[in-house]
């Protein structure tokens, strides 16, 4: 299945945008899922209208593209998947809520308009943060970061392992097709009334898989606890890369952009 192997290259391909060996991917772990962490509260943080306070929160990700030479448009293909949910949240927002609030020129902007650009924006925001989080850390030194944190162990083993794994589900997905396939030449999909035997067969051959890894796990030593990447002390670039967007994030925050505009009346309230 197309699709299937489509899957198994990207997440390929996202382990190695972790590998590479840039000033971002060289910060403490740490750091960035703290930052990232802080990003994301300041992000939800707006009102829905508050549309203009939020924007200058791009600078964020896109400095962080920048740096480490990961193209946006790389961010927005891997999650192709998941915007269109992020559209979906306020489409009908503009119907709901038709208060007219602002005025640019002879377009008169509703409250429900500016609501639902707000929450894809935050939206966005959120997914390019995460997207950059495990694409300069790799989902091992996140792991190890989040132990730092003192997040339960089995939570962390569970994220670990369903990442680490969801590829041999994958194949295993893969496999299953094809056999269907090779039995039924010439049909385009599957048909409706064998998706209950197919994924019961994926089931039991995912469980049949899981027991032998489990197996291998416990003769290599395991105990319910990874050895993560190796204990790395935090420098003192790692605390200024955190003092230094912590304070652009809080300043932004304090800022508040919207309201210099209405302030200095660069937009006609209604």
């Amino acid at each position: 299945m197309g699709k299937l192997k489509n899957a198994m290259y990207e997440i390929q391909d996202l382990d190695e945008m972790a590998g590479l060996n840039t000033a971002i991917h060289q910060v403490h772990p740490l750091v960035k899922l703290i930052l990232t962490v802080i990003y994301i509260g300041c992000v939800v943080s707006y009102g829905k209208y508050n549309l203009w306070g939020l924007l200058p929160f791009v600078i964020y990700p896109l400095i962080l593209f920048y740096l480490t030479g990961i193209s946006v448009r790389s961010c927005f293909r891997k999650l192709k998947a998941v915007l269109p949910l992020v559209f979906l949240i306020g489409i009908f927002n503009p119907l709901l809520d038709r208060q007219p609030l602002y005025k640019i020129g002879g377009i008169i902007i509703t409250g429900g308009f500016l609501s639902m650009i707000t929450l894809i924006l935050k939206g966005i925001y959120a997914l390019m943060a995460a997207f950059l989080l495990i694409a300069t850390t790799g989902i091992e030194r996140i792991c190890y970061a989040m132990r730092l944190l003192h997040v339960p162990g089995i939570l962390v083993t569970q994220i670990l392992l369903t990442y680490r794994y969801i590829t041999v589900l994958l194949r295993e997905a893969d496999g299953v097709y094809e056999a269907y396939s090779l039995r039924a030449p010439g049909e385009k999909g599957v048909r409706f009334k064998v998706w209950g035997s197919l994924l019961g067969q994926l089931l039991f051959r995912s469980i049949d898989r899981a027991l032998n890894l489990y197996d291998s796990m416990l003769l290599r030593g395991f105990h319910g606890e990874f050895y993560y990447a190796r204990s790395q002390k935090m420098s003192g670039k790692d605390y200024g890369f955190l003092a230094i967007w912590t304070g652009m994030f809080v300043a932004l925050k304090l800022l508040n952009i919207g309201n210099l505009i209405n302030y200095f009346s660069l937009l006609k309230k209604i």
